[in-house]
């Protein structure tokens, strides 16, 4: 008997039942190493493999192969599943029930948009699978604390989909802090199952997987397929004298449209919509507004065309009807011509069915991003395929010279070089200062246990794995500043109770989630709610939303709404954001496209051009040779090849040290480059200044941060100490160790 005969023999007939009503002919590897781990040991299981691979079946088939084993399993809730998004949820609430059917085994979804008697009955009986949030699981943690152990005592598996969504992050931090809270209240660690579809180290996701379970976890390697893949990477200007390229918003519909009726919007708009209309496509961009703008202009062109309007729009600003709307719509298998353009919120796992293509504006600032959004498409047997377009302005004669180099043409390329050719996807990162999260985890074990004392409250709050690196005195520092701010009080028995400002943060429902919120403004039109917004417009004044142009009817401001009435047109929005990190292998890799002369099949004509243009300019101004370009007169341009958190360390030491290493003037446009202006011959020799300052003064990041700086960046941080901000900035968003790598090759 062969191993797959083995597992599928261990599975229930209803399982077996499920495997040929899909037409499985055999087992693929991920269900039989998932099978393995869960069948023949007590380990944690990290499943790593590619989207649509089948993740959920190969972790669930085998843990729902114990559960039904277990005696009197429908009391109590045998498997947790927690997930970052609801519409995760949602999409995979469905799949389950489709195999738990008949089964006996009850499966519940719980977060906000969920009604309240769905929650009352699983409260009331308590069994099988429970879906959540980790802000509805904190919310649990904090107020059913009493409850927890009849609730979860029988607790068997917590299967964390999406992890690479939480490695790293304050939000995946809680996540662990939650899962040590409730095993502590249970009395026992529930076997964890990971999954994700791009993880770059295992050995340091499963240790983040691992954290504070007592239990070792096994991470299957993945085998490496062959790739297939159909990519396309196209180039425009937006300004160019050539008549196709040239947009003219003067111009009535009639005259923007040629003969042939094609409408003469947009070059590269106009090319994506070529590209996409009458196909079922995601469309990403890396940003709201960015989303905004290219849903409008979509629309734009299909109405100038007179063609039907097949365009959605997905993203966390807009109103939960309208984004299902969009999901439904994708999902729906007669649905053949459907478009929406997205963020990162079509990016994770949520089963959006067949798609023909998927395109991207610009590229995204990751290789597990590429991989993700690549991922959506190419489902049920059919390769994934994507378009990359780039657009910029036609350079002017007198542009600088940085300026002249298209980095996120040379990004795009980079990214699907470094996986093609090492499989490379970036290393999580894992926080060693989160204090944001310590400030919350704090109120919130505080609000579900009750009066602690301070020695209670910091061994309990130091447990907790994300945590643990923290270290007693800056705990201390923390504590001592949340009491003398009231935040937390000091009772006459010298124990710690919730203060006054500390009841006013967790008495809000925003007080479950540890990332940042803004006080939105819902916008609703007539009776329908069509998203929000951050600031709200004067009455009269027009603003872009889900794809389309509204005008400010009536702002009630007490209740935070705003009336509006659609009208036509296409305007920019904008909304505070985190363009994310950048490794500095990407960047490497970019040097080499930019420096090298092999040529790439997947660029378009235009695409071709414009990187073979970009070459001849970097070898003009010898770039290949020396990371110091002069520019003219005094100014210079420093090209470090460094991803984000060492670029930001090397332009803190330039700033830092800019008068002994006669330089000033310092600026510097994401991580590819920066400019200064030096006298004399300063700005030629500035890398082998700066190797010569650090050899002898060393590089200590926390020299980088001044005494006058309060660097906040997560949702708690405005009530820290700034000197804790401080050390924290230093440890966990500047980088020396690259930096100092390449002092010791002398190739800085």
């Amino acid at each position: 008997m062969t191993e797959a005969d083995r597992v599928f023999a261990r599975f229930p007939e209803f399982i077996k039942e499920y495997i040929y009503s899909h037409n499985w002919r055999e087992l693929r590897d991920i269900q039989l190493d998932a099978a393995r781990v869960i069948f023949e040991t007590k380990s944690n299981l990290l499943l790593s493999s590619s989207t649509a691979s089948g993740k959920t079946e190969a972790a669930f088939f085998p843990i729902i192969s114990d559960i039904i084993e277990t005696p009197d399993y429908q009391t109590g809730i045998s498997v947790l599943y927690i997930a970052p998004l609801k519409s995760l949820i949602n999409d995979q609430f469905k799949r389950l029930d489709e195999l738990l059917d008949m089964t006996g085994i009850t499966l519940t979804h719980w977060h906000g948009d969920v009604g309240a008697s769905h929650k009352t009955n699983l409260l009331k009986n308590p069994s099988g699978i429970l879906q959540i949030t980790p802000e509805s699981l904190e919310s649990m943690l904090i107020n059913r604390a009493n409850d927890i152990p009849r609730l979860f005592g029988k607790l068997k598996y917590v299967v964390i989909d999406e992890i690479h969504a939480l490695i790293g992050s304050d939000r995946g931090d809680q996540v662990i802090c939650l899962l040590s809270r409730l095993s502590r209240l249970i009395g026992h660690s529930p076997r964890r199952v990971g999954l994700s579809a791009t993880v770059g180290d295992l050995r340091v996701a499963s240790d983040w997987l691992g954290a504070g379970s007592g239990r070792d976890t096994e991470a299957p390697i993945p085998k490496r397929a062959p790739l297939k893949w159909r990519l396309g990477l196209e180039h425009f200007y937006i300004q160019n004298p050539n008549e196709l390229q040239s947009p003219d918003t003067s111009l009535s519909t009639a005259e923007q449209t040629d003969r042939g009726g094609r409408a003469k919007l947009d070059a590269g708009y106009e090319y994506l919509y070529d590209s996409l209309y009458g196909k079922k496509a995601i469309v990403f961009s890396n940003s709201r507004e960015e989303t905004e703008y290219v849903t409008a202009t979509l629309r734009q062109i299909c109405r100038a065309r007179g063609d039907k309007d097949i365009f959605y729009i997905h993203h966390g600003n807009l109103s939960a009807s309208l984004r299902e709307d969009a999901e439904e719509t994708m999902k729906d298998d007669t649905v053949t011509s459907a478009v929406t353009c997205a963020t990162v919120t079509l990016e994770l796992g949520i089963d959006i069915g067949k798609l023909d293509r998927v395109a991207q504006i610009g590229s995204p600032t990751t290789v597990s991003a590429f991989l993700q959004r690549l991922g959506r498409s190419g489902r049920r047997g059919s390769p994934p395929e994507m378009l990359m377009l780039y657009r910029e302005e036609t350079p002017l004669p007198n542009v600088p010279l940085p300026q002249l180099i298209p980095w996120e043409l040379l990004r795009g390329i980079a990214l699907i070089d470094l996986y093609t050719a090492e499989r490379f996807i970036e290393p999580p990162r894992v926080k060693k200062m989160p204090l944001s999260l310590a400030f919350h985890q704090t109120l919130s074990i505080i609000a579900s246990q009750g009066e602690m004392t301070p020695k209670a409250l910091a061994e309990r709050v130091l447990s907790l794995p994300p945590l643990s690196t923290l270290g007693r005195d800056v705990y201390r520092a923390l504590l001592v500043s949340m009491i003398n701010d009231e935040y937390l009080e000091l009772t006459e028995l010298k124990g710690l109770i919730i203060g006054l400002k500390g009841e006013r943060i967790i008495n809000s429902f925003k007080f479950y989630a540890v990332f940042k919120d803004s006080e939105d403004y819902t916008v609703r039109c007539d009776s329908e709610e069509i998203g929000t917004i951050t600031t709200p417009p004067p009455v009269g004044d027009r603003f872009a939303l889900a794809g389309r142009v509204w005008e400010v009817k009536e702002i009630d401001l007490p209740r935070r709404l705003i009336f509006v009435k659609s009208v036509d047109g296409k305007m920019e929005v904008s909304w505070p954001g985190d363009s994310g990190e950048i490794h500095t292998k990407v960047l490497l890799a970019m040097r080499d496209v930019l420096f090298g002369s092999r040529e790439y099949p997947f660029l378009g004509e235009n695409a071709r051009s414009r990187l073979e243009n970009a070459r001849r300019v970097a070898r003009a101004a010898k770039m290949d040779e020396k990371n110091i370009v002069f520019l003219g007169g005094q100014s210079y341009c420093y090209f470090p090849w460094l991803g984000t958190l060492s670029f930001r360390t090397v332009r803190r030491f330039l700033q830092r040290h800019a008068g002994e290493l006669g330089i000033s003037d310092i600026q510097s446009e994401g991580c590819c480059y920066i400019t200064f202006k030096a006298k004399g011959d300063a700005g030629k020799h500035l890398t082998e200044s700066i190797m010569s300052a650090i050899e002898r003064e060393g590089l200590d990041t926390h020299t980088l941060v001044s005494d006058s700086e309060c660097p906040v960046f997560s949702k708690y941080d405005e009530y820290i100490p700034a000197e804790l901000l401080r050390e924290a900035y230093a440890t966990d968003r500047l980088l020396a160790d690259e930096i100092l790598e390449r002092v010791r090759e002398g190739v800085l």
